[in-house]
């Protein structure tokens, strides 16, 4: 049943703002920068919005249809006959592109087969995903500098040459970055890494996707998105205590799941979030992806206006004013909303979520109780703050407020404890405010701003294999994500839990209402933490070496760089189509063999490993090694087996999952792979579509795959589809040969929405089954061609 939203009219925003303005403390402001080709083009985007409205009747409009309206490519086409169709797809043109060194090298190696002289739109390259963290900041970056240098040299000579902002090893984290430098209030970007939506701390849609959809940007081509669900959340109360926005997005994702988001965006409002820091709605934004969100937004905000003035985005900040002054930043009083949640925030507190998933959620107070339930140790081998999800200044004051509390009591850390700047901004911030000093003081390790161990690049020398616990302020804990060890549990907590519990080195401590005996034998109880939003001395820049020259200009004469006998990086070829236009049949997949049924959570961590695997991003001969090797067969329950029915004398009955995929693939045997519940859930990764299609897969069949996933594979020509009957999924297994009727129905316009499969066991048996599919006309150019890239190529 919609729900209408409240408290969102024109008036009592603009009162708002005036009342809270005078509320908020006075900061230095960093020299303001050139802000021409970061401030949305918001004349344009007030007359696209208008002329949606009149199309739509002037009906109340959420904040997230109004920027994704106003960016829609064309408003006619598109409402004029299919305005109330949640099942549509929207053809958008987003503002700016954001890419982080691991996921660019693919995107920019398929953007060169474009054969373009520049980018459509602004783009950056950010790296921070390659440095591994191993002793300490100064030598894991020297080191990862060397290490991983051919792919450094690749990433800036193809920004020199097409005129992409390049960001250093040590600039830190791309999210930290784009929200202190690129986001703005009514932008829509694509990332190309899943927790891109960080940036809708600042009021905007920035939706995380694969390479193959941020070339759709950077060609200028219109990128598809079916049309979400908004999802309302408004936020009554406000935090208090131990209680921080970290825990608000904890407690949502128990109860939504990593599925309940799928297909919705988020949009929070009410009093609650207006006393939020602009960093602390970035945190809630952020983990947004962990339940599936397509992303998460905010109505316009002082603090959002207070942080761009801080980031020396005055001028951004004068135009949202303006653009929120005609009702353009937040939601129509009168707004209905798809699905409705209320929070309210002053009942909230302190939770810990995990282990092995983000959705797991305990609060504080039951936590000891839930760990001698599990019969797990009573201790943590390690306590990890920073990242991107939690690296904001408020972060690490609060922070360091605890370790002084603790410092003065003569307490030490009695576990490893390290810190992840997000930026250079704030690691240059925080040293010169001796927040890293009041770190240290307690025995932390500071380590490079970069992503680090939140994404596995930690080279961890204890607990290579024993099960242990680990506390996180990070986003996600998949098995073997952190440290690549299947034991390692990692539990999902504010900075400020992490680092309390820290001091105590316990699972069962609880900082709220437990007390630490102090080498003197007194009893010691942390008081709540106090953090500062903002600096008072303003941010500091840090080392500008890092930084990039802002809009440089492309140099069509920049030779890019690409070693033909590189083990890293690799020409890609492009992908042939499954389908042959010629043959009457051609339009049906025919004879595709089922490789194996995957049994259980499958995330794009099990699909494409990251860790040491990083390193072979660009080369994805080499990456493609790695396919699904931490999957469960559920025939046998077996992890990264697959058999291979028709094997010869020469080769074994079944082998590793990637061996068996390149035993199909010379044989050119398509293949197909039976799925389970939101499969592809995680990171952005477009390695975990581009390496089965590498091997020959043509087929995905599934209970429900993860939006991002789901989109990859179409890209890359795989066709996905869901079971109609989740009880089917065991039907299917290994071995079975599969035939599609009704694929050439869609292809030559037909709008049937379920498709049959013709199945042939290897016992004899054969049976039809139902299967439907979300497949748009431009989609199907993408399946016909061969892959997205393919098809834009052929329109050039």
């Amino acid at each position: 049943m919609p729900v209408l939203a409240t408290g969102s009219a024109r008036s009592r925003l603009i009162s708002t703002f005036k009342t809270r303005r005078r509320c908020l403390a006075s900061h230095t402001r960093l020299p303001d920068k050139d802000c021409s080709s970061i401030t949305p083009p918001y004349p344009l985007l007030l007359e696209n919005w208008r002329r949606v409205r009149e199309l739509l009747n002037h009906r109340p409009l959420t904040l997230a249809e109004k920027i994704l309206y106003s960016h829609v490519h064309d408003p006619v086409a598109t409402f004029s006959k299919n305005a109330n169709d949640q099942g549509g797809y929207l053809q958008l043109m987003p503002e700016r592109v954001a890419m982080q060194d691991a996921s660019a090298q693919m995107a920019l190696l398929q953007f060169m087969s474009a054969g373009l002289p520049s980018c459509a739109v602004p783009t950056s390259i950010h790296c921070d995903h390659l440095i591994q963290a191993v002793e300490g900041a100064e030598s894991d970056l020297k080191n990862s500098i060397v290490s991983n240098k051919e792919v450094f040299d690749f990433l800036e000579s193809s920004a020199r040459k097409y005129g992409i902002e390049f960001w250093r090893p040590g600039s830190g984290i791309i999210h930290q970055i784009v929200l202190e430098n690129y986001a703005a209030p009514g932008m829509l970007m694509l990332g190309t890494d899943s927790h891109t939506p960080n940036a809708g701390g600042l009021g905007m849609l920035a939706i995380g996707v694969g390479g193959a959809d941020a070339v759709d940007a950077m060609t200028g081509t219109p990128w598809e998105l079916k049309k979400p669900l908004i999802v309302g959340v408004r936020l009554t109360g406000e935090l208090s205590g131990w209680t921080t926005a970290k825990d608000l997005i904890l407690h949502i994702a128990g109860n939504l799941t990593v599925r309940g988001g799928t297909g919705r965006i988020l949009e929070y409002f009410g009093p609650g979030v207006f006393n939020q820091s602009c960093t602390s709605l970035a945190t809630i934004a952020n983990m947004g992806a962990e339940v599936g969100a397509t992303t998460s937004t905010f109505p316009y905000t002082p603090s959002m206006r207070a942080y761009l003035e801080a980031t020396g985005r005055t001028a951004v900040a004068r135009a949202a004013d303006n653009a929120a002054g005609h009702g353009f930043l937040n939601a129509d009083e009168g707004a209905e909303y798809d699905e409705m949640i209320e929070i309210n925030l002053s009942e909230l507190e302190p939770m810990i979520n995990g282990p092995f998933t983000p959705d797991l959620a305990t609060p504080l107070s039951k936590f000891s109780a839930f760990v001698a339930e599990q019969g797990w140790k009573d201790e943590i081998s390690a306590g990890l703050i920073g990242s991107c999800t939690n690296s904001s200044y408020e972060d690490m004051t609060s922070v360091a407020d605890l370790t002084k509390q603790a410092k003065a009591a003569g307490l030490h850390v009695k576990i490893p404890f390290l810190c992840t700047p997000g930026s250079e901004q704030i690691r240059a911030t925080m040293e010169r405010d001796n927040v890293t000093a009041a770190l240290e003081d307690v025995g932390a390790t500071v380590l490079a701003n970069a992503c680090g161990p939140c994404i596995g690049q930690w080279k961890r020398k204890e607990e290579a294999r024993n099960e242990n616990a680990i506390l996180t302020s990070f986003n996600r804990n998949f098995k073997s994500r952190n440290d690549g060890n299947r034991n390692t549990m990692n539990f999902l907590a504010s900075p400020t839990v992490v680092t309390a519990m820290s001091f105590s080195g316990k699972l069962s401590f609880n900082p709220i209402t437990d007390s630490i005996t102090t080498p003197s034998g007194e009893p010691f109880r942390f008081s709540p933490p106090n953090g500062q939003d903002l600096p008072e001395k303003g941010f500091t820049l840090g080392n500008i070496a890092y930084y990039p020259l802002p809009s440089p200009v492309p140099n069509p004469d920049a030779e890019i760089l690409i070693s033909p006998t590189s083990s890293r990086l690799e020409i890609l070829e492009p992908f042939q189509p499954h389908f042959n236009t010629a043959d009457p049949n051609g339009l049906e997949l025919q004879s595709v063999k089922v490789l194996v049924r995957v049994r259980g959570k499958c995330t794009t961590d099990h699909i494409s490993a990251a860790g040491p695997w990083l390193k072979y991003k660009g080369h994805l001969s080499n990456i493609s090694q790695n396919l699904l090797i931490t999957a469960t067969n559920d025939e046998g329950g077996d992890i990264n087996v697959a058999f291979d029915h028709e094997h010869t004398s020469d080769e074994t009955p079944s082998d590793t999952i990637p061996n068996v995929a390149k035993r199909f693939k010379a044989r050119r045997q398509p293949w197909a792979l039976v799925v389970d519940e939101n499969y592809g859930e995680g990171s952005a990764r477009e390695h975990a579509a581009l390496q089965p299609r590498f091997y020959g897969c043509a087929l995905i069949i599934g209970r429900s795959f993860a939006r991002i996933h789901e989109t990859n594979l179409k890209k890359q020509g795989i066709l996905p589809l869901w079971f109609t009957s989740n009880a089917d999924y065991d039907r299917i297994g290994s071995g079975d040969s599969i035939t599609t009727i009704g694929l050439r129905d869609l292809f030559n316009g037909g709008n049937n929405k379920t498709i049959l499969l013709d199945v042939s066991k290897l016992n004899g048996e054969r049976f039809q089954l139902p299967v439907t599919h979300t497949l748009s006309s431009e989609q199907l150019n993408w399946l016909r061609a061969g892959s997205a890239l393919n098809h834009i190529r052929s329109q050039m």
